[in-house]
């Protein structure tokens, strides 16, 4: 504090008016272009962690010469948002936007007939819509930044044609801010070699968002991957042929959980214990089957799968669960320690409700009636169940593309298996009396 004091107490009038137009001086390191030959810049980043700032602050730098009306690197750019209201309100007039940003003696006019922005060195910025792809055929830029990418309604046409514009001046460039999303478009840019990437979470800007918005949003949303997506600005990807998806599984999350009439605790138990052992899964689910017509709702409450752990722990964590929820049985897969599985329980708990399950099919098999259950929108599943969802997502009809063996999926499959499939299979219709 008494360097900045020292630091402030040099400047003058107007080096101290000038002072919040200095964007180097107050940016964040996700905020700043990195050095070097790149051809996009993508900022990913969570909701409100500063992005459309580096955005306006970026086209300032490409237009903006060493004085008000001394010409910069670019002179033509477009501004491209996912609709023409949405660039004009955020990219241009909003609060973080190109006018806001920009200091009185540099500010550019807004031609709203053109959809304009024109500086006072005669640099122009035209706004553009991804709704309307052809509009980018014809015109040509030397730079250009884009918003919420991975949003765009005709992403892949938009970008193809601002690619195709981008023909001016000796080094076009291109910004991109954006949350990221399970697109093409995101995702095949962020894999070329030309491409520069920062990224920074919602938390990273906590200084510039209102009171308590952290508190709320991470109160509702930690845990979830729809959190780990908006907030940590994480790019979760399902896999091709995926036996489930990231947003089907948003869909089916729910807030509270009724009044269950059985609860599992399922483990799928791994074959060692040291560090480069696979986990341990263990998941917690409920179900609801009352009424002479049952009603096979599930509810996946938790994930409590452990690493490196020994026998002895991971059946004391799987007994701790049970304890914790009021579970009535203990499933467990048998394949690969036989009867060791049971004997380390029961030397822990004696008189626990065991029932030992045996994988008679592979792992796709006896997953694909579990993602079944799903689609019909008949298991939902709690917060903080990331680590599950992201294997559940790595789960295709060719096998598993994660890394190592999804020992959560195993567990889920288990605990749905006992609470839904096999009472299911089992069901008969009770039979009317005659009068």
């Amino acid at each position: 504090m008494a360097l900045q004091t020292a630091f402030l107490d040099e400047l003058g009038e107007e080096e101290i008016l000038a002072l919040p137009y200095l964007f180097e001086f107050w940016a964040m390191e996700h905020q700043l272009p990195p050095s070097g030959d790149w051809r996009a810049w993508v900022i990913l980043g969570g909701r409100g962690a500063g992005k459309t700032r580096a955005g306006a602050e970026w086209v300032r730098a490409q237009v903006e010469g060493a004085r008000p009306r001394d010409p910069g690197p670019c002179q033509r750019l477009a501004i491209v948002g996912e609709t023409l209201d949405q660039a004009r309100e955020v990219m241009v007039f909003g609060e973080s936007g190109i006018l806001a940003c920009s200091p009185p003696d540099r500010r550019p006019d807004w031609i709203a007939s053109r959809r304009l922005l024109r500086w006072p060195n005669g640099a122009e910025a035209q706004i553009f819509s991804a709704h309307d792809p052809e509009a980018l055929r014809g015109p040509q830029f030397d730079g250009a930044w884009v918003d919420e990418l991975a949003k765009w309604p005709k992403a892949q046409d938009t970008w193809d044609m601002l690619q195709f514009g981008l023909r001016l001046g000796e080094d076009p460039r291109v910004c991109v801010t954006t949350t990221p999303r399970n697109v093409t478009v995101l995702k095949d840019l962020l894999k070329r070699d030309s491409t520069v990437v920062t990224h920074a979470a919602t938390e990273a800007n906590r200084a510039n968002l209102a009171r308590g918005f952290l508190e709320e949003v991470e109160a509702r949303y930690a845990g979830t991957r729809l959190g780990r997506q908006e907030l940590s600005g994480e790019l979760l990807e399902d896999a091709e042929g995926a036996l489930w998806r990231q947003a089907g599984l948003e869909a089916l999350r729910v807030a509270q959980v009724p009044d269950l009439d059985r609860i599992v605790v399922a483990v799928d138990p791994p074959v060692s214990s040291h560090a480069g052992s696979d986990d341990c899964g263990i998941v917690v689910v409920g179900a609801v089957t009352r009424g002479p017509v049952p009603d096979w709702r599930a509810y996946v409450l938790e994930d409590a799968s452990c690493s490196a752990a020994s026998p002895t722990e991971w059946a004391r964590k799987a007994l701790s669960m049970m304890e914790k929820w009021g579970a009535d049985r203990l499933v467990a897969e048998v394949n690969q320690g036989g009867d060791l599985v049971e004997t380390v329980i029961r030397q822990l708990n004696p008189t626990v409700p065991f029932t030992k399950c045996h994988a008679s099919r592979g792992k796709v098999a006896r997953a694909e009636p579990v993602a079944a259950l799903y689609e019909q929108g008949r298991v939902f599943h709690a917060r903080d169940l990331g680590a599950l969802e992201d294997q559940m997502c790595a789960m295709t009809a060719q096998g598993f593309s994660g890394k190592g063996s999804p020992d959560r999926v195993d567990a889920l499959v288990w605990a749905l298996t006992d609470l839904i499939l096999t009472p299911a299979q089992n069901w008969r219709r009770p039979q009317l009396r005659a009068l």
